[in-house]
């Protein structure tokens, strides 16, 4: 064959089709997540980058702890998201100290009329769940949403039973309270993908929100703008998002910097590098880009890595002092000295754009 007729012949790629189809896939992806976003922000006023942060975690299969305190939008989310998705169910598990493991996932009920047990299906068989206040139940009841988490199942009377797909689970903290509570544990932390906070809003934004609600709130007006396809196409195309070996290496080397401070007691597992790289590249899609940039990395460090890590006694006490924020900016500052982000003028470096020539497979 020579050259002309190689140039019109469609070029495979090992993504999956050729080149025009995977450009194809990223449009609607792209189109999918606008219209998701917009849609969502008709209700969640500024806040785009929590949302988008959300957002994130749905399109990688990850669950989003929120810590916050009430009144801050958490619910209004949630019920957002599953608004927003075409068929998507949502429901909302209150956490309390006698709330049990079979009150969320469901349980066997003997149906006289049968003669039989039949299982009732409990708020964990929705597509987006909010867990409100999840450190006020008690362990045994966590580990069955961590359970349901980390499996997308649940076991009861010994049958596993799948959850839907998709599957979102929003879990809320309140920071300032902590009577009454139990505390979750660093590697259930670990078991969320990110942790953000929506926090209050501006003056003008809370403006807004007043005048929007004196004649009822704008959820119930709320229609769908994407389906559970498209959803699952949006998570797909994730996959394809071009991640350079150099920014690869970087992101590996800055995960592995927590292991290696005096601030930190026990630095992020192998978990953490593999919600990384998923989390950034589900980022850059979100920015409409099909290639990861090191601007990707620095902006989803903390909400992806900030909660796995097990802070030295020293600098908790500073964390106090300072705050969380500034301190956990700190520890950021610390890892990005130890693995610097790469150079593109470097020989050898950074590529943003995968080329023609280029067949190697997307991260996966």
């Amino acid at each position: 064959m020579d050259n002309d007729d190689e140039t019109r012949v469609p070029r495979m790629t090992e993504a999956g089709g050729t080149q025009a189809a995977r450009e194809e896939r990223h449009a609607r992806a792209i189109d999918t997540s606008d219209r998701f976003l917009a849609n969502v922000e008709t209700v969640v006023h500024g806040k785009r980058r929590e949302v988008e942060l959300v957002l994130a975690a749905l399109t990688c299969h990850g669950h989003v702890l929120l810590e916050d305190v009430p009144g801050t939008a958490k619910t209004v989310l949630a019920r957002a998201i599953a608004q927003t998705i075409e068929g998507a169910r949502h429901s909302r598990i209150q956490c309390t100290p006698d709330l049990q493991p079979s009150d969320a996932t469901g349980l066997s009920v003997y149906n006289q009329r049968e003669r039989d047990f039949e299982f009732r299906a409990g708020p964990l068989f929705a597509n987006v769940v909010l867990v409100d206040e999840i450190n006020r139940a008690m362990p045994k009841t966590q580990s069955a949403l961590l359970e349901a988490m980390a499996e997308r199942q649940v076991t009861v009377d010994g049958a596993t039973r799948e959850l839907p797909d998709p599957f979102l689970l929003l879990a809320t903290e309140n920071p300032i309270e902590h009577e009454g509570t139990f505390p979750l544990p660093e590697a259930q932390l670990d078991r969320f993908f990110l942790r953000t906070s929506l926090g209050y809003p501006s003056a003008e934004v809370e403006r807004e929100i007043v005048r929007e609600q004196r004649h009822g709130h704008p959820l119930g007006r709320l229609e769908p703008a994407v389906s559970l396809e498209e959803m699952r196409s949006l998570q797909q195309a994730v996959e394809e998002v071009y991640v350079d070996a150099l920014i690869e290496h970087w992101l590996i080397d800055l995960v592995r910097a927590t292991r290696e401070l005096d601030e930190v007691a026990i630095g992020a597992s192998v978990r953490g590098s593999l919600a990384l790289e998923r989390a950034v590249r589900a980022w850059a899609l979100l920015q409409g880009r099909d290639h990861v940039v090191p601007e990707d990395v620095e902006e989803l460090f903390l909400p992806v890595l900030g909660h796995r890590v097990i802070f030295s006694t020293p600098f908790l006490v500073e964390l106090r002092r300072i705050g969380r924020s500034a301190a956990l900016e700190r520890f950021q500052g610390a890892c990005l000295e130890r693995a610097p982000r790469p150079d593109p003028e470097a020989p050898g470096g950074l590529s943003l754009v995968r080329t023609e020539d280029d067949t190697s497979p997307p991260a996966a």
